[in-house]
């Protein structure tokens, strides 16, 4: 860890000179960008089968992945919860569903099309028929596309490691759901108006931009205690992915939790109001999601358990805008700056992820 006595947090810049090898932070500026050039691509895709599967009766969507490359798919499912047509369900595995049917449309993704799990799984769907989008830059993956007359392939960026390719990603598979009526059609108007304040709000977060900023000083906040995220149901995607961003960029634990839920059981550990409480509940940065769409009453949730934390490090983080799918948006974009700004005062490289390499040639030398 860079000494925090020995610097400040106006040393972000220089640190992001040393440790960012690969340009995280390049990518992590880029993502608004990216999710305009996705919705754009789809959007003015001629291929006839968009046409053919928007005939179809669909009951469900299944969407295959893991990692970066299932997390647009968390945020699909809770943005169909809140404005789809069908349900949408995760899965993470080599096999399938024993609930799946040809009447559950598939989007299997892997950023670099070779990720085992997913391909596994698609592979036994396209041998019983099944109909899927494959989102991928290449590999195993995308070739399925040449070999199953129901599989149709949307070709993604590659280049860059996938939890930073999620605005190419996720802005593919929002637009291909929304061609095919399953989610809410947003205009070009709207998405553009979206886009531009999300791009507003990467700039305000950008430490490189600010090095003494909110961003610079929360994560320095963070160094040295345990992290919880927190936030409501709808919001879960992102508490995820939030925690998934500190595991891979900083290399940091995150304890993850969602309003009601926790209400019902994690609430007695964090104390407060009590005489019993986990020993570390009062040395927590506690950071909680917010939107304004938020239920009423998990926002008086949410309001009574910051004011009754033990805790001094407790930040609310409200998404800006007033659609649950601008907000989510929003919490990825703090979220990958602070876990890079946390890296870096960590004194690790945001790009190295040195144990998914090390399985990785493991379970090629076990085959």
């Amino acid at each position: 860890m860079v000494d925090q006595q020995e610097t400040s947090v106006a040393t972000l810049v220089d640190l992001a000179h040393k440790f960012d090898t690969q340009g995280m932070i390049g990518h992590t500026q880029s993502f608004v960008d990216d999710l305009r050039k996705g919705f754009a691509f789809v959007q003015q895709s001629n291929d006839e089968w968009y046409s053919l599967l928007a005939e179809q009766k669909w009951n469900s969507v299944l969407c295959l992945g893991m990692g970066g490359s299932a997390s647009s798919g968390d945020f699909l499912a809770a943005l169909a919860d809140h404005e789809g047509t069908v349900p949408i369900r995760v899965h993470r595995d080599y096999d399938v569903p024993s609930w799946w049917t040809d009447q559950s449309l598939v989007l299997a993704t892997s950023h670099s099309g070779t990720t085992e799990e997913t391909v596994s799984a698609t592979e036994q769907i396209l041998k019983r028929g099944g109909v899927v989008i494959v989102i991928a830059s290449g590999g195993e993956l995308a070739g399925f596309s040449e070999l199953y007359s129901t599989c149709f392939l949307v070709p993604t960026v590659g280049g860059q490691p996938p939890r930073t390719a999620f605005g190419h990603i996720f802005s593919r598979q929002y637009a291909c759901l929304q061609r095919l009526g399953i989610m809410n059609m947003k205009s070009e108007q709207e998405l553009n108006e979206i886009f531009d304040r999300l791009e507003d709000v990467s700039q305000n977060f950008d430490f490189t931009l600010d090095p003494e900023g909110d961003i610079a000083q929360l994560a320095a906040a963070m160094t040295s205690r345990p992290i919880s995220i927190l936030g409501p149901t709808e919001c879960g995607p992102a508490v995820l992915r939030f925690k998934n961003q500190l595991n891979e960029n900083s290399a940091r634990f995150a304890k993850i939790g969602l309003i009601p839920e926790m209400n019902h059981n994690e609430i007695v550990a964090w104390g407060g109001v009590g005489e019993h409480s986990d020993p570390t509940s009062d040395t927590q940065v506690l950071l909680v999601l917010s939107w304004v769409g938020m239920h009423p009453r998990v926002l008086q949730r949410t309001d009574w358990l910051i004011a009754h934390s033990p805790t001094e490090f407790a930040w609310r983080i409200q998404g800006e805008g007033q659609s649950l799918f601008e907000s989510l948006l929003y919490h990825c974009i703090i979220m990958d700056w602070l876990s890079i700004a946390l890296s870096l005062l960590h004194g690790k490289d945001p790009n190295k992820i040195q144990p998914i390499g090390a399985l990785k040639e493991f379970l090629k030398s076990v085959q």
